[in-house]
This record gives structure tokens, sequence and C-alpha cells, in this order.
């Protein structure tokens, strides 16, 4: 069985450093001010044992940059190519359309244009996979996959409960996952969930028949695994958890906000 670690995230690593993510581009306010940061990030994941590293581009889009959305799009996937190691491969991320924390707000089957958009984009500046990333939408999730799959890449996505496990029942998105791989998703994860809460999401996606797996958030500082918490200690309490994810049958691991290089190398050790 060959697993994968997934690298961990740009924004709260961006901000951990001082570099500002303001609304509406936030981690990709950092292409324009910090790429260099971004590019130490992907190599610090990259030394840390990921061996898939998701380009910057998960709020780079036509409606927040204008024409200078496929530039920086472009600026995005070369600084993740350069910094991943001889043999990793590159995911082009696609977020929902508005806030992922907001599934009121998706335009649900409207999406399609914009997500289409960006999905070809992606595949024309050759990334090795497209992740449909941190929906907490189904029909929104199945439009974009649907954009992704058209493109002739291998396709996976994620869903979120949200911050607080809120957003989305088990029952919810094991259906979600499901209806995404109906359409073609090869990868059906949970992600920017608390890691305490995420076992449960990740035995009901199992359910999909393609392959599964999580990369959490660091949940609330007491639950100690990331934010202020000591970081020898929070990458082993993640750990922890992800060995739970991995009984489950998990073969995809990785981690979200709060999360960071020390979490990421923790994962590669137990897979490895």
């Amino acid at each position: 069985m060959k697993f994968v670690v997934l690298d961990g995230p740009i924004g709260t690593e961006l901000a951990r450093r001082g570099v500002p993510t303001p609304a509406p581009a936030w981690s990709a306010h950092a292409l324009d001010v910090a790429p260099n940061t971004v590019a130490s990030i992907h190599r610090e994941y990259a030394a840390a044992g990921a061996t898939v590293h998701t380009a910057n581009t998960f709020r780079v889009r036509r409606r927040i940059f204008g024409a200078r959305w496929e530039a920086l799009a472009q600026r995005a996937v070369r600084l993740a190519r350069d910094s991943a190691l001889p043999g990793q491969r590159v995911a082009g991320s696609i977020g929902p359309i508005e806030d992922c924390y907001r599934p009121d707000l998706s335009p649900g089957a409207a999406s399609h244009g914009e997500h289409a958009e960006l999905a070809h984009a992606l595949a024309d500046l050759g990334v090795d996979l497209l992740l449909c990333e941190t929906f907490p939408h189904a029909v929104e999730a199945v439009v974009a996959v649907k954009a992704a799959v058209r493109t002739g890449l291998e396709t996976w996505v994620s869903l979120t409960a949200g911050h607080d496990a809120s957003l989305m029942t088990t029952r919810a998105m094991a259906e979600a996952a499901r209806a995404c791989a109906a359409e073609g998703a090869r990868g059906v994860l949970v992600n920017c969930t608390p890691a305490v809460q995420t076992l449960a999401y990740v035995e009901a996606i199992a359910t999909a028949g393609v392959a599964f797996g999580a990369y959490a958030n660091a949940g609330s500082m007491e639950d100690r695994i990331g934010w202020q918490t000591d970081e020898v200690e929070g990458a082993a309490n993640y750990a922890r958890l992800a060995r739970e994810w991995l009984a489950a049958g998990a073969t995809v691991i990785g981690g979200c906000c709060g999360t960071g290089p020390a979490h990421t190398k923790a994962l590669a050790t137990l897979v490895t």
C-alpha cells in the first residue's frame, strides 16, 4: 500500500512568520509581497517528508485579482515546483468561490464556470493533480470535481465540517464524498476540521469507494496540537490522532491550519 503525505498549511505558516494574509486574497497575498517566504515554507515541507505539495492557488481567481490572476497562479505553481524534491508531486488548489466556512454563500451549480477556468489554467501550468479543497457545500464540491476531472488530470476533493465541526454531519459528508467519487474524484479527504473530531469523518468517507484520508486543523489551543503549543508536543499529539486515521484505512494524511513542518515530519515517520 502506497501512502501519501500531504504538506501542511501555507496561510497559518505565513501568519506565524509575520506575513499578512488580508481578505479576500488571504494566503495568495503573499505571492505579491512575500514569494520567498512561500518558497521557504514549501521547502520546509519537502524536507519534512511531504510527497505532495499544494500550490498556493486556493484564493487565486479572476474575481479577486482581475487580469493578474493567471500570472499569480503561474508564480504559485512555480514556487511549489521549484521547492519540491525529485519525485514529489505538485497539486493545484481549487477552493470554494466564497468563504470555506460559509456554505450559505455558495453559488452551488452556478460556480461551474469559475471552477473550470481555474482548473484548466492549473492543468496548463503543469500541475500533477488537482485538489478541490475545503468545500463545506456538497453541490459546489461536485461541480468543482466535474470541472477538474474534465481536464484529464487526477482529481481529489476534500470536504470540511468547519473549525468546530458544525458545517457538515458525518452522514452529509459521506454522501458528498460518494457523489464526488461518482463524478471521477480518485481521492476523498476531510480537511480543516479539528483533529480531535476528524476520525468519525474519516470513517464516514471511507464508504466512497476510492482512496481516502485527512488533513485536519489543530483545533483549539486546549487540544495541545498547534498554535502556541510546544512544537514537539503538538506534532506528537497530532501523529497519535493520525495513527487512528491510518488504522481506519486512510492512505493520505497531512496537516491544515495550525499545523506546520514539524507535524508533517511526524506524519512521514508514521508511514515510512
